[in-house]
């Protein structure tokens, strides 16, 4: 496919996600997310994130194998937790669980700076590649255990996590600044939740369900990234 028929179908891709957000409002308390999130989807090469035999089906609103037993995110999601993050131009982000790098090309795409994490070796070389090839430069890719975080690094600003939990892991809070934001599913696998946390200035944390999903485990590390609706 030429590459003006891609800008086309992440136009589309842009169009579900807007009428996804409108069929989800109630839930998600808007009837629309950022125009910046939205523009940074459009931007996005999703097409450079998934193997090459799935690269017809890219922009499609649904999660995509990428090997490893491991998925691209539903674009609704993407779009749904980025805009959660409500990242500011200068914030610096955690994220847990690369993948192909996606998330990581669209947060990049609205933050100052991206840390992101991934354990399986050969996907975080692989996204590192891919990420530099596409002139992502404020972008870092860590080979590691995302349930640790990124201690040097931290605090963060936004964080999130792309594969759920029982309870939000303390090391990350632990590495959230104070006024900071992270996104994550949390629950057991027949229950989760998308959540967003916010820490106050004082420390004090809050919490806010935002609609049911499903992603494997974090310790499994392999997101489902999936709105069950």
């Amino acid at each position: 496919m030429s590459d003006a028929q891609f800008a086309e179908l992440r136009r589309l891709m842009v169009g579900q996600i807007v009428a996804q957000t409108i069929f989800a409002c109630l839930r998600i308390g808007k009837a629309a997310l950022s125009r910046r999130v939205l523009a940074a989807m459009e931007k996005v090469p999703r097409h450079e994130f998934v193997p090459p035999p799935m690269r017809r089906y890219a922009y499609a609103d649904t999660p995509l194998p990428i090997g490893f037993g491991k998925t691209i995110s539903q674009p609704f999601i993407v779009a749904l937790m980025t805009d959660l993050l409500a990242p500011e131009p200068t914030d610096r982000v955690l994220e847990i669980g690369t993948g192909m790098g996606y998330q990581a090309a669209v947060l990049a795409e609205l933050v100052a700076q991206v840390f992101t994490v991934e354990l399986i070796a050969e996907l975080a070389a692989a996204a590192r590649r891919r990420l530099s090839r596409l002139g992502y430069q404020n972008v870092e890719v860590r080979n590691d255990n995302g349930v640790a975080g990124w201690p040097e690094a931290a605090p963060f600003d936004k964080i999130i996590v792309t594969a759920a939990s029982t309870r939000i892991p303390p090391r990350l809070l632990q590495q959230l600044r104070p006024g900071g934001r992270m996104v994550l599913p949390t629950g057991r696998p027949d229950a989760q939740q998308l959540v967003l946390v916010k820490k106050d200035e004082m420390g004090a944390v809050s919490t806010r369900e935002i609609l049911p999903v499903r992603f494997s485990m974090l310790d499994q590390h392999e997101p489902g990234a999936t709105w069950p609706s």
